[in-house]
């Protein structure tokens, strides 16, 4: 599903709460915003998940049904605690578990039919969603659950609305680019031919663009499809790195508010010590968010279009060309 520098490879760093809204509570939030959606198929139930883990600090994971989001953030004190109630047998730090937890979740996220052998189920419940997973860890088995409660109306906005508005927008964008680019393509065919030039082959001759006939035709073959997402797959397998690339401009323009604040505490915190090298991740990868992009809209058109071979008759300007 993605190649060597997916992101699911960088499972982004997080931090569990443990008495109050703190620094790498901060963190765990804009590590889990940059991540891309991936979609799962457990059991019967079709899900969209989104997961950042950090073997020293906790875990942050998301979850819809496009009916419902859960949501469910730990901190190394609630992975002891439960790994011990689940895994008797086993002895084990928690950054030896959550390790454990990143690889599973990572090559599940990464579409593989077989993540490392464990077993994946999910349970639905009133108020939540219980993600089971058996494996195996160090040759005994390992047990675990994601006891995940409703989302909170902001981080459903955070997360899904927000950034389907902005990528709504870039696409819009995209489209007024590519119909300025054709009527100016049909300019200079036109130039082409006024001054006697004629295609090599019939078949490469086209019509002007007539952009209001266009949209008309896309609206009418394309938007039913389009409208029925189903099961998010398609959101899931073909928009992530316009998401992410979303996503990332949204994560920095908040950086740089916050910098211009605080810029001179945050600098000598040991949290960013420790964290540097992850905290500086998400601005390594979008240093140039408008190339992320424009990477992305160019996906679908990524071949270079082949320009009509025009041979010049000099001065002589035939009749009946291009009719």
């Amino acid at each position: 599903m993605y190649g060597p520098s997916s992101p699911w490879k960088g499972c982004a760093r997080t931090a569990g709460r443990a008495g109050g809204y703190d620094v790498t509570m901060e963190e765990l939030e804009q590590g889990l915003l940059t991540q891309p959606w991936a979609w799962l198929q457990l059991s019967e139930d079709s899900l969209l998940a989104k997961a950042c883990i950090l073997t020293d600090k906790g875990y942050a994971i998301l979850l819809s049904d496009l009916q419902h989001v859960w949501h469910e953030q730990v901190d190394t004190r609630v992975v002891s605690q439960r790994a011990k109630e689940l895994n008797r047998r086993l002895t084990a730090t928690p950054s030896a578990f959550l390790s454990h937890l990143r690889d599973l979740i990572c090559t599940l996220l990464e579409g593989s039919a077989d993540p490392k052998g464990a077993i994946f189920s999910c349970e639905r419940l009133p108020d939540g969603l219980t993600v089971r997973v058996r494996s195996e860890l160090s040759g005994l088995p390992f047990h675990w659950y994601f006891q995940c409660a409703l989302a909170s109306p902001s981080m459903v906005s955070q997360h899904l609305i927000r950034p389907l508005m902005g990528m709504s927008l870039v696409l819009q964008c995209q489209v007024r680019e590519l119909a300025s680019l054709l009527r100016m393509k049909d300019a200079e065919i036109q130039d082409y031919q006024e001054n006697g030039a004629v295609p090599s082959r019939d078949r490469l001759k086209t019509e002007l663009f007539d952009e209001t006939a266009f949209l008309d035709r896309v609206m009418t073959e394309n938007l039913p499809e389009a409208c029925s997402i189903e099961n998010g797959k398609p959101f899931a397998m073909k928009l992530q790195d316009l998401y992410v690339a979303v996503t990332k401009q949204k994560f920095q323009a908040g950086r740089k508010r916050q910098g211009s604040g605080d810029s001179q505490a945050s600098d000598g915190t040991s949290s960013n010590e420790t964290d540097g090298g992850l905290l500086t991740q998400p601005e390594q990868q979008s240093s140039a968010p408008s190339l992320s992009v424009a990477e992305t809209l160019n996906m679908e058109t990524s071949l270079p279009m082949q320009r009509p071979h025009l041979s010049k008759v000099k001065r002589k300007k035939p009749k009946g060309l291009f009719s």
